[in-house]
Formats: structure tokens, C-alpha cells, sequence
């Protein structure tokens, strides 16, 4: 087959397909596990609650403020981590986040004051800052606007498989090894969930490359195709103007050897419109997500939930829920090339499912039921608002700019459990849930308001005189 031959033939929905499947098993499976123990080091205080609050005489509002900080040194550092990233390269940035952050979440076991658990919280999202925006920019380097919901969705469903897991863990560490070796068993369970995060640190440097070009399992002929796939996005975007081109991004262009500063960039980012209202979207999903995160053990602990043990089981249904419905409308949305609908009725969907966990008045199996149908739309939400979001974001633009988004999304996860540990002592839980049903609607609403507000182009299969329900809708 000649070279202009075998071109074309790859260039076929199943030979781009094949290409594709080869990166994501080779990708994935590993950023899934990292990102699965990093959201258990993230969330695993909210068990850790349930025996350190005794042990250590914390109240609900040190640990809100602990959980919440969490998030601000997170927010601080996520900018300049995604521009490291795209800087030195994934393999050297994973292994600095997840040695930094695996070493502190283990130290977490040793705190015995309300100062020393907030500096350590602190420093967790420092050191964890950038690991997930850090890989949303790596995936863009490897898959079109096209492709990405999916592959989000399947990434971002680590966190929720780890939920599923984290329950029983965690409820059988608290229960099984209580005072083992002289340790509580929140102290076991901070250990034995932080230090396999080093470990994975290593593994990523030696398994993962940075760029496609880098990939020496790929031919020449398939990076070839991944790059004219991802030229073509470039190319659509830059005619749709949704790049920047109309305003500050002229002067930049006009001197490609000098590109604008990060200044520059975040403020030309804030000044479109439809950027800052994701970012404000993203703030008010995030921070309801968290809040229901951090307080759902003991949510089901008011509903009637027993043990340790059964607590932990009872915390699959819904997380398990969860990377159903993540992964599932993820495929669909790109299988109809449409991101708007979906983002809407998973919102509507997170806010039913509440409203319905009300209504069943802390009776245990309707609360559970009502907590899986939200938890369904919450997590699929997430993966269809950072699909949109890249697919409005050059190459130059894109570090800077999911980070930003990123960022106003933690700063979500700082106020949101402080707010519904507020929202929870003055009105129980129905006031607690009730809260945040309406962050969620205002999340689908301004989702709207800034899909209008955004620029029209046709995605990757413009150029082939199809519609590209991606970028309209």
C-alpha cells in the first residue's frame, strides 16, 4: 500500500477509531488509577470524620473549614501547575504532584490539633494543585474536540469507581483496624490510602510520554493522523474568532515569537464572556458536588445508617450510580455530537434525585435511592462542562484557560462545605439539600447563558460539510 493509500485508509472512521482505542488503553488505565487515589486522599476525611471528630474533640466546624481549605491551596497553585505542565511535560509534573501529595496525605494521620489538620489540608491542595486540569491539557494534546466527552467522562469516572471502593475501605479500615499497632483507624486509613500515591508518581514517569510525537509505540503514519485531527480543530476554532482573535490575541499573532504573557492571557480570557460564565458554572456545580461529597456519610448516618461497615457499603449505591450515569451520557453526547441538552438534564436529573431524597424524610432506602439518581446526573455533568470548555480553547490559550475554569471550580469546593455545614445546623438536611438544588439549576442556567454568549463554528467535521452539533449546541 502506498504512503497516499495507507493515508486515506487510516483517515476511515475505523482506522481513526483503531488509533484512538490504542491510545486510550494505553493512556488511561494509569491516569484512571491516579486519579482514583486522588480523589480518595481528597474525600476519605469525610470517614476519617466520623472517628477523628471523637478522638481529637473536632467539631462539625473544624472539619468543614479543614475540607474546605483544602480546595484554596488547591485554587492558588492550579494556574501556575497546568503551565508547568505544558512546560517541562506530564511524566516530570505527575511525579512531582503525586510524591509531594502522597507523603502529606499520609502525615495527615498524625495531626492532634485544629491548626496542624488545616495546614495539612492546605497543603494537600497545594501539592495536589494541577493534577486534574494538569490532565484535561495532557488529553488534549492526544484527542480532538470530537472525541474528548467520552474520554473525560471515563477519566473522570476514576473518582467515582474509587467512591465505590472508598466506602467499604474505609469503613473497614475505621472498624477492623482501630487501634491495630497503637494507631485509630482513621490514622491506618490516611496512611494506607496516601502512600500508594508516590508509588504511582514513579510509575507515570516511566510509562506515560508527553506529546504523541514522543510516543515511539505510535507509527509515523498514526501520529500524522492525530495531528492533522487536532490541526483541523485549531483551524475551526481560529476561523470561528472563539480563539481570542478578536481582541487581544491580534497584537500576539502579529509576532508569533512573542507570545502574550499569562496576564494577558487570563485577562483576555476573562473578557469573553461565555468563558467567564463557565468558570462561574463551575463554581456553583463544584461547589455543591463537595458539599454532597463530604457530607453524605453522615447524611446516611441521620437517615439510619448503622455501622462503620454497613455505612460503607450503603456509599456504593450512589457512586456506583454515579459512574454509570457519567460514562453512559458521556458516550451519548458524543454520539450525537450535542453537549447542551445533556449538561441540562443531568442538572435536572442532580436536582430531582435531591428533591426526592427530601421528600422520602430521612426514611434510609428512598433518601439512598433519591442520592443515586443525583449523584447520576453530578457526575455526568462535570465531564460535559470540561468538554465544552476545551473545544472553545486554542492550543495557545488552552493550559491557561481549563486551569482558570478549574480553579473557579475548587474555589467552589472551598465554600461548600463550611456553607452546608451551616445550612445543615440551622435547618437539618432538607435545608441542606435544598441549597443545593438550586446551585445546580443556576449551574444548568448559566451553562445556557454562556453557550448563547459563545462563538458559532463548525469542530472537527467542518471541513467535511457536516454539522458540528459539538460547537452549536
Amino acid at each position: 500500500m502506498s504512503h497516499g493509500a495507507k493515508i486515506l485508509h487510516l483517515r476511515g472512521a475505523a482506522g481513526m477509531d483503531a488509533i484512538y482505542r490504542k491510545i486510550s488503553w494505553r493512556l488511561l488505565p494509569l491516569l484512571m488509577l491516579c486519579y482514583g487515589v486522588a480523589y480518595l486522599d481528597r474525600v476519605n476525611v469525610s470517614y476519617a470524620k466520623l472517628q477523628m471528630g471523637a478522638d481529637l474533640d473536632f467539631s462539625n466546624q473544624v472539619y468543614a473549614w479543614g475540607a474546605g481549605i483544602f480546595f484554596l491551596g488547591y485554587c492558588l497553585c492550579e494556574i501556575p501547575s497546568n503551565l508547568l505542565l505544558e512546560k517541562i511535560g506530564a511524566r516530570k509534573t505527575l511525579l512531582r504532584i503525586m510524591l509531594c501529595w502522597g507523603l502529606t496525605a499520609a502525615a495527615g494521620a498524625f495531626v492532634r490539633e485544629p491548626v496542624e489538620f488545616y495546614i495539612v489540608r492546605f497543603l494537600l491542595g497545594v501539592f495536589e494543585a494541577g493534577f486534574f486540569p494538569g490532565v484535561i491539557l495532557y488529553l488534549t494534546y492526544w484527542y480532538p474536540a470530537a472525541r474528548r466527552a467520552r474520554v473525560i467522562a471515563l477519566f473522570a469516572s476514576a473518582a467515582l469507581m474509587a467512591g465505590v471502593v472508598a466506602g467499604p475501605l474505609c469503613g473497614a479500615t475505621l472498624q477492623y483496624l482501630h487501634q491495630y499497632g497503637g494507631l485509630q483507624g482513621w490514622q491506618w486509613m490516611l496512611v494506607m490510602q496516601g502512600l500508594p500515591a508516590a508509588l504511582l508518581g514513579i510509575a507515570a514517569w516511566f510509562h506515560l510520554d508527553d506529546k504523541p510525537e514522543d510516543a515511539r509505540w505510535l507509527s509515523s503514519f498514526e501520529q500524522q493522523m492525530i495531528a492533522q485531527d487536532l490541526e483541523r480543530d485549531e483551524q475551526a476554532l481560529h476561523a470561528s474568532g472563539g480563539d481570542g482573535s478578536g481582541d487581544d490575541g491580534n497584537a500576539a499573532r502579529a509576532n508569533d515569537a512573542e507570545p502574550p504573557s499569562v496576564l494577558a492571557t487570563l485577562w483576555s480570557l476573562l473578557r469573553q464572556p461565555s468563558i467567564a460564565l463557565l468558570a462561574l458554572a463551575n463554581l456553583l456545580l463544584m461547589g455543591a458536588s463537595y458539599a454532597l461529597v463530604f457530607w453524605s456519610p453522615t447524611l446516611m448516618q441521620r437517615w439510619g445508617a448503622g455501622s462503620h461497615m454497613q455505612l460503607g457499603l450503603l456509599a456504593v449505591i450512589p457512586n456506583l450510580a454515579g459512574v454509570i450515569g457519567m460514562i453512559l451520557i458521556g458516550y451519548d453526547s458524543d454520539r450525537r455530537r450535542e453537549r447542551r441538552g445533556h449538561f441540562i438534564a443531568c442538572m435536572v436529573l442532580a436536582a430531582g434525585g435531591l428533591g426526592f431524597a427530601i421528600a422520602a424524610e430521612n426514611h434510609l432506602p428512598w433518601a439512598l435511592g433519591g442520592l443515586a439518581l443525583a449523584s447520576a446526573g453530578i457526575a455526568a455533568g462535570s465531564p460535559l462542562l470540561v468538554a465544552i470548555l476545551t473545544a472553545m480553547l486554542n492550543r495557545q490559550r488552552a493550559a491557561t484557560g481549563i486551569a482558570l475554569v478549574g480553579s473557579f471550580g475548587l474555589l467552589g469546593g472551598a465554600f461548600g462545605p463550611p456553607l452546608s455545614e451551616r445550612m445543615l445546623a440551622w435547618g437539618d438536611s432538607a435545608a441542606m439539600l435544598a441549597g443545593l438544588i438550586v446551585l445546580y439549576l443556576a449551574a444548568g442556567a448559566i451553562l445556557l447563558w454562556a453557550l448563547k454568549l459563545a462563538p458559532r463554528h463548525g469542530g472537527p467535521s467542518a471541513g467535511h460539510g457536516q454539522t458540528d452539533k459539538i460547537a452549536r449546541n
